[in-house]
């Protein structure tokens, strides 16, 4: 395994921007999520008897959803205050991968668009804030396409005491002029034709990584795709 790269640190400004940000978002959007996790319990507990199967899933569904956003927002303050609030859980990244995959197709209904991941292991880490970057880095990879249809490929091995975690795509590439700016706070890949966003996605990936012991970097990318490589402690 060759020497991997080590983080770089953001600028001051910069930290502090980002750090705003997630700590003001986060706060915001705590009592909507507890009001959503309320109400949907409520409904659980008075029409349990009336609904149906399909109903009620959809229903815990909303319910669990809601849940799993408090806690990560819970996490974004923390980190945001410097003190992130990690708990780590055995986590089936086979299944993770296959929900984030399935719920990101349904918004962004590229129904073309294919997933390989068969075989991946159990990892300790914490499931909010892993996942949340699993699901920056395939949003990219469906967002920034070549004109086939979107492929990814995830996966994972061990070496030493870490895992590292490969994720691979058929898109556009990243122009070499980008590759060392697409980890910079609200800085944003040029794409004509889309939606821009607050450009963090790859930065809070990379700080998130950070708060469970790991780290993240371009690995390759050129015409044919790119290659993002995860590392991850395995206790």
């Amino acid at each position: 395994m060759s020497s991997y790269p080590t983080k770089p640190t953001f600028a001051g400004e910069s930290e502090e921007r980002i750090k705003r940000f997630l700590a003001t978002a986060s706060h915001d959007l705590q009592s909507p999520l507890r009001h959503i996790a309320m109400y949907a319990e409520l409904l659980l507990d008075d029409l349990e008897e009336t609904l149906d199967g399909e109903q009620l899933q959809s229903l815990r569904m909303i319910m669990e959803k809601a849940q799993t956003a408090q806690r990560l927002t819970k996490a974004l303050m923390s980190l945001a205050g410097g003190t992130p609030q990690v708990t780590p859980e055995e986590v089936d990244l086979q299944a993770l991968a296959e929900n984030i995959w399935g719920e990101l197709t349904d918004e962004t209904a590229v129904g073309e668009a294919t997933l390989e991941s068969n075989g991946l292991p159990s990892i300790r880490t914490d499931p909010a804030l892993f996942g949340l970057v699993l699901r920056h880095l395939l949003t990219n990879a469906l967002m920034y396409r070549s004109e086939a249809a979107p492929h990814v490929a995830i996966a994972a091995e061990r070496a030493g005491t870490d895992w590292f975690i490969r994720i691979s795509d058929n898109g556009a590439g990243i122009d070499p002029a980008y590759r060392e700016r697409i980890f910079e706070p609200f800085w944003k890949l040029p794409k004509l034709g889309t939606v821009q966003g607050a450009g963090l996605g790859l930065a809070t990936a990379r700080e998130f990584l950070t708060a469970l012991g790991g780290d993240i970097s371009l690995e390759h990318s050129d015409e044919s795709g790119s290659r993002f490589i995860i590392r991850l402690p395995i206790a």
